[in-house]
């Protein structure tokens, strides 16, 4: 019989805040151990994470006090951690770490790090910081791991871009949306969309939604000047900014407030996940124009709930969105604007938006982006 091999997954951004990397990885912790029962694997959590990330007989884990982009884990991993035993090392952060001695696997979302730094950095110092770690970080990704796996097709293009010979060791596993993100139906969905907007938007009869972390590529500057120029003239339509990190509210207020919409924006923070899900549903449309993504999570939570998406021309966007959204040209407010203009003011429009979005949605399955990493798996073990 042959010896059992083992694999070690980083689950260490499964802790205490949300995160788009954290999504996919706790779809490879609940799929991946049934998936491969004859496979031992080592799961390294972060303190900071749950008690247990697993109850499967096939799990080990062990806690890493260690930053997960923190300079241990780029430039000496193994002196922290015991990996000897270990026959795959599934990197899941973009960066793969130094010494590994064993194959890898490094799932990369986008090399903005590469391409377009400013998009993504801090200001100042800690910014300049950033870009030297992570562009470390993801070229050493590119020259060294066995195997790479792009979370969308747009993502796999882009490495060909920076890198033709990484290009030929990289499959795509596409992404997918929680089952959590659903239309709230009947008067308990009514009541808990009402009493999320009242919470979050006071004073608003409808609202638009903006979904993510404040940074460069994300274009919020845009979505506030759009909104402006979409309902200048009709005050009870309101923008909600649901913004996990980045300093948001100090840059975006002042413009909102010179623009006379100032009273009408809500920037939002810390919101429960049930009523992340009635934001959702209760929306008009998300307007997620980003300039670049990876894949992008908002518009298929959105697609999934039920709310339109307006979204870009770009990137992965649409590959997430297919027919189901409405695209514009990130870099033009009236554009994004016309089709603000569109989509809060024709229902038929927003209904069939979101029969698309629901069909579409269903499409997007986090146990198919576990089962088509479990294919690298046991292509790169045998």
């Amino acid at each position: 019989m042959a010896p059992r091999k083992t694999l070690c997954i980083d689950a260490r951004y499964l802790r205490e805040r949300p995160s788009g990397i954290a999504a996919y990885v706790q779809a490879l912790v609940d799929h991946v151990p049934a998936m491969c029962p004859d496979v031992d694997l080592l799961l390294l959590k972060h303190p900071k994470g749950p008690t247990r990330l697993s109850t499967a007989p096939n799990v080990r884990e062990v806690v890493v006090r260690h930053e997960a982009n923190g300079p241990a884990t780029l430039l000496w991993l193994p002196r922290v951690v015991d990996l000897r035993g270990v026959d795959l090392f599934h990197a899941t952060f973009n960066i793969l770490p130094a010494g590994l001695r064993m194959k890898s696997l490094v799932t990369l979302c986008d090399v903005m790090w590469l391409k377009h730094p400013a998009w993504a950095r801090a200001p100042g110092l800690i910014g300049h910081l950033e870009t030297l770690f992570y562009r470390r970080g993801i070229r050493q990704a590119l020259r060294s791991a066995t195997r790479i796996a792009a979370i969308s097709e747009a993502t796999r293009q882009e490495i060909g871009t920076v890198d033709r010979r990484a290009l030929a060791k990289t499959s795509v596993t596409l992404l997918g949306v929680s089952d959590d993100f659903r239309p709230l139906e009947g008067e308990e969905g009514a009541r808990a969309i009402a009493a999320a907007r009242a919470r979050w938007l006071p004073g608003a009869e409808r609202y638009v939604l903006t979904v993510g972390q404040f940074a460069g590529y994300k274009n919020h500057e845009r979505v506030v000047r759009a909104f402006a120029r979409a309902f200048r003239d009709d005050p009870g339509v309101h923008l909600g900014l649901v913004q996990r990190l980045g300093p948001g509210e100090q840059t975006l207020r002042p413009i909102a407030r010179a623009l006379g919409v100032a009273d009408r924006v809500h920037f939002i923070a810390g919101v429960p996940f049930p009523q992340l899900v009635a934001l959702y549903n209760g929306a008009v449309c998300l307007c997620h124009p980003s300039l670049y993504e990876g894949y992008g999570n908002p518009p298929s939570e959105a697609l999934a709930a039920g709310c339109p998406v307006i979204t870009s021309n770009r990137s992965s966007m649409p590959e997430v969105s297919k027919d189901a959204a409405r695209y514009v040209e990130p870099t033009d407010v009236e554009d994004i604007a016309r089709a603000l203009r569109e989509v809060a003011g024709d229902q038929g429009l927003r209904a069939s938006m979101r029969s698309k979005g629901l069909a579409r949605a269903k499409e997007l399955s986090w146990k198919h982006f576990a089962q088509e990493n479990v294919a690298i798996y046991r292509e790169m073990l045998r």
